[in-house]
């Protein structure tokens, strides 16, 4: 028996997956335009006959379905019947679908088979992840006291309100000003410290040249005298006691052998419209545990980061800087972060590294 089993990791919630599934406008966007079939409320028909891999239109018929989780359908292509189920598990990162279909009576061609999987695949991993980001927007409501949807995209700096530009310029004369007084009450008082330190240390040395001006020609050639000698004499009664302390403590430590460098290698999870799931798994061959680590990735121009699992992460720019716990001794940490893009082909990274060292698996 032929079946075609497929699965998608999607950045977007349950529901928002379970909205595009059951909606007959949104089928129609990302698979097939769908019609109502007149007296049965659970029945629609699937306009395919011009895909790839479908002799005809589909009639489906909703069996069973538990929102938002499960969807099973009873699909008739010209009298070949097949069993559709669509499966919504909840992830870290939003969910994961899973869709199969099972021939009941009749079946596919082998040469049927693989355009029509393939014309399944292209639905899942590029049309309906599309039109998941599009309906996301759409349910982004930025203006808090009116009602409905908006797809207007949240503005900062000088395209925001005018009242907004008042706020942040008021916050930002504060702030310059506090500065400002800081920065005055701290050259104010630096300097001081080193005039009065210069003052006190000036003064002692000129009190007994001023008090004793007569003695101080015959003081110099019994001072000079006295005092070299003394310390010679001290000289040699230290040294002994701090070489033989300091030379063999220094002598049997030797620089332990550095641990060999973290590997690591990208590999593009998923990609879809508008964006894709890139991976990357950090090895250690060493035998003792990398604490400190840090892997940076160069993003194309126009891309960010949405989400990231794995590690903690800022954003400079282009580059994302990941960290986190320690690589354990012949162990691994996989990084697995979603990327935006502007432009409908996504773009992998122009650039990888972990502590410095190119990443394998980017051309």
């Amino acid at each position: 028996m032929i079946e075609i089993d497929a699965h998608v990791d999607l950045s977007h919630p349950p529901d928002r997956v379970w909205l595009a599934l059951t909606d007959r406008e949104l089928i129609g966007r990302w698979f097939a335009e769908a019609d109502m079939v007149e007296g049965v409320p659970d029945r629609l028909l699937l306009h395919t006959a011009g895909l790839s891999g479908f002799d005809a239109n589909v009639e489906v018929e909703v069996t069973e379905r538990r929102v938002p989780e499960l969807l099973e359908l009873s699909c008739d292509e010209a009298g070949r019947l097949t069993e559709l189920t669509c499966v919504v598990t909840a992830t870290r990162q939003g969910c994961r679908l899973t869709v199969r279909e099972v021939p009941t009576h009749g079946s596919w061609s082998a040469e049927q088979h693989e355009p029509r999987e393939q014309q399944l695949r292209q639905a899942l991993t590029v049309r309906l992840p599309a039109i998941l980001d599009w309906l996301a927007f759409q349910q982004v409501d930025l203006r808090r006291g009116e009602a409905g949807m908006t797809t207007e995209l949240p503005m900062i700096g000088a395209f925001g309100p005018a009242r907004a530009r008042r706020r942040l310029r008021a916050v930002v004369a504060a702030l310059v000003g506090v500065v400002l007084v800081v920065g005055l009450v701290a050259w104010m008082t630096l300097p001081d410290g080193p005039k009065q330190t210069a003052a006190t240390v000036s003064s002692s040395p000129t009190t007994p040249e001023s008090s004793a001006p007569a003695a101080a020609p015959s003081a110099p050639p019994k001072a000079t005298p006295s005092a070299r000698p003394s310390r010679t004499a001290a000289s040699p009664t230290a040294s002994p006691s701090r070489t033989p302390t300091a030379k063999p403590s220094g002598r049997p430590t030797a620089a332990p052998p550095s641990p060999p460098p973290l590997v690591a290698r990208y590999d593009t999870d998923s990609s879809r419209l508008f964006g894709y799931t890139g991976e990357v798994v950090v090895n250690n061959p060493g035998r003792a545990p990398a604490d400190q680590w840090f892997v940076v990735v160069t993003l194309a121009e126009g891309s960010s980061v949405d989400d990231v699992d794995g590690a903690d992460w800022r954003q400079d720019g282009r580059a994302i800087t990941f960290t986190g716990p320690a690589v354990p001794a012949g162990g691994s940490r996989t990084i697995r972060f979603d990327v935006r893009d502007g432009r409908p082909k996504a773009r992998e990274p122009v650039g990888c590294t972990v502590d410095g060292n190119p990443c394998a698996g980017l051309t």
